[in-house]
């Protein structure tokens, strides 16, 4: 689907383009508000890992699993979950409990915060992935084979929330409230998640699966090429479970059956996705799907992606494997022991190839 329409110049050199891009601090967005008509050599991808893996436009939003988070449905909803946790590692909730103005007010923040004047936003860029709030244009910039049309500003908002001082005030109390509302939202979830897998309801929550958060506002404006490039290539998350609240323009797709389906955006429902560490705890039983994001024409998307684990030191030093009541001599381990710490530097190394990082730590 996504093809190089020529091939680089031989005298092109990738590391100097890379750096001299970097240093302008300005992003993609940047690139938009110079007017630019081709997009540069660094942003062109290749075709897709898995040729196999057909685009289906026709399917929507309806054939991805949706749930209702009205606790008086309990019983069918746990069905619900167990059912998407295996074969989709997606689903749609709704009656999730989150106002409709938080979610409002939370992307127009995030918006807010990228159509900033350049100069503003130069002193949030880094790439100190210790620091508590970052911004710049991809974690695996350097990395990757090619940089996805994308802009993010980040945050560790749990377990030790940010000083407020430390936030961009255009969306720095709203970050907080918001993050407050997902993290009451993952401990629900954690609680069925734990029932779907036969556990104890509070099992998930009682071993740090939702202490920790990491929010990250991401920022993909309209593209001057967008079949030369992506908004976020073929990936799955390094979180126990991410919770995805996106605007109405679209562009998310989940691999299922070999096939890539459009997840159609939903004003009532936020997004929620299996991670590797969900997957890899519960030896398999979970699903962390492959995703990825399509550029457009039109923009900008505006998405929030809240990942529940651990980031910094000394939380994120906790040691993970697979669920002892899970395994069993017919079900014996499919992964070694991690901790979220060793995981998260593996996969920010490894960057978004296409090739889950569970497949580092299987045995």
């Amino acid at each position: 689907m996504v093809t190089k329409t020529e091939p680089e110049s031989s005298d092109f050199d990738r590391d100097t383009a890379l750096k001299a891009f970097d240093d302008t601090k300005a992003g993609v967005k940047g690139l938009v508000d110079a007017g630019i008509a081709k997009i540069p050599p660094i942003f062109l991808h290749s075709r897709p890992n898995a040729a196999s893996v057909q685009s289906t436009p026709g399917h929507t939003e309806s054939e991805l699993p949706g749930v209702d988070g009205d606790p008086n449905l309990r019983r069918r909803v746990i069905w619900q979950v167990n059912d998407a946790c295996r074969r989709w590692g997606f689903f749609q909730v709704i009656n999730h409990g989150i106002p409709t103005t938080l979610l409002n007010k939370m992307m127009e923040g995030v918006k807010g915060f990228h159509e900033l004047e350049t100069e503003v936003k130069k002193g949030f860029y880094t790439r100190d992935y210790s620091k508590t709030l970052t911004y710049n244009c991809n974690f695996d910039f350097y990395q990757s084979p090619a940089v996805n049309w994308r802009d993010t500003v980040s945050c560790v908002m749990a377990p030790r929330p940010p000083n407020p001082k430390e936030l961009p005030q255009v969306c720095g109390e709203t970050m907080v409230d918001y993050s407050t509302q997902v993290m009451l939202l993952a401990r629900r979830l954690f609680v069925l998640l734990s029932e779907a897998l036969g556990l104890n309801p509070s099992y998930l929550n009682d071993i740090g699966c939702s202490e920790g958060l990491m929010f990250f506002g991401h920022y993909y404006p309209a593209c001057p090429e967008p079949d030369l490039t992506m908004g976020i290539s073929s990936h799955s998350d390094s979180s126990f479970l991410t919770v995805l609240l996106q605007d109405q323009i679209g562009g998310l797709q989940v691999q299922c059956d070999n096939h890539w389906v459009d997840v159609e955006p939903n004003t009532s429902a936020l997004v929620i996705n299996v991670g590797d560490l969900l997957q890899l705890i519960s030896n398999d039983e979970f699903k962390s799907s492959q995703h990825r994001v399509l550029t457009k024409f039109i923009g900008p998307r505006v998405s929030v992606a809240c990942f529940l684990r651990q980031q910094l030191p000394p939380e994120n030093s906790r040691v993970y494997g697979p669920v002892k009541e899970l395994v069993s001599e017919e079900n014996p381990p499919v992964f070694r022991k991690t901790a979220v710490k060793e995981f998260v530097k593996y996969y920010y190394a490894k960057g978004l190839n296409g090739i889950s990082a569970l497949e580092h730590f299987r045995l």
